[in-house]
């Protein structure tokens, strides 16, 4: 990831929690020396000392079929806003767009053992939306099989971690508030929710 002097995102902590929140990330793969991707949501394991992704493929998506035991890399970006030069002190400006984006790379191993498969499943549903395992667990074990053999569950021990914050830090400070001010009342939620970060970020 190239990324500037100004804009590095170094705190692993804050990486993780980054990718935790914004956990919709593309898993980027190659075929025949072609890159292919798939939006996947994503379950983040910090549990140990190995940082590691889990999630399934769809038996159907191709992708499944050439991304194990090869290089991987996982893009997690959300919230960003495009920037008008009108908020800054000099008239030679151009526009640009601040974001925040993480890139996880390591190499995935399919799950294939049932019972670690249905694990993995069922570690996105506490973290999706916990209160819906009770309706999971009383479904019909003939369904729920069904359902799994739909899928290519696997995990992806991640081995290096870059991260970029594009945040204004740049700018001055005047500068910066005029920029946080336009955003906070903008009708655009996503460019709302960059505010939060522009405010924790220290130039």
């Amino acid at each position: 990831m190239y990324t500037p002097t100004h804009f590095r995102f170094e705190n692993e902590t804050d990486k993780v929690n980054f990718m935790k929140r914004y956990s919709f990330g593309t898993i980027i793969t190659v075929k025949d020396d072609l890159p292919i991707a798939t939006q996947l949501p994503f379950f983040i394991d910090d549990s140990s000392d190995r940082l590691k992704l889990i999630s399934h493929f769809a038996v159907a998506n191709e992708q499944a079929k050439y991304f194990e035991d090869k290089p991987s890399l996982i893009i997690f970006s959300e919230p960003h806003a495009y920037i008008s030069p009108t908020h800054y002190d000099k008239r030679e400006s151009v526009p640009t767009w601040d974001y925040i984006s993480v890139h996880a790379y390591g190499t995935a191993k399919i799950i294939t053992e049932e019972p670690l498969k249905l694990e993995a499943l069922e570690q996105m549903i506490r973290f999706y939306e916990k209160s819906y395992m009770q309706q999971w667990q009383d479904l019909p074990e003939k369904f729920k099989t069904g359902m799994m053999r739909g899928i290519i569950a696997f995990e992806l021990e991640i081995t290096d971690l870059q991260g970029q914050k594009k945040l204004s830090q740049n700018k001055t400070e005047i500068e910066i508030q005029r920029i946080t001010d336009h955003l906070e009342n903008s009708d655009n939620t996503v460019e709302k929710e960059l505010v939060e970060f522009m405010k924790n970020t220290k130039k």
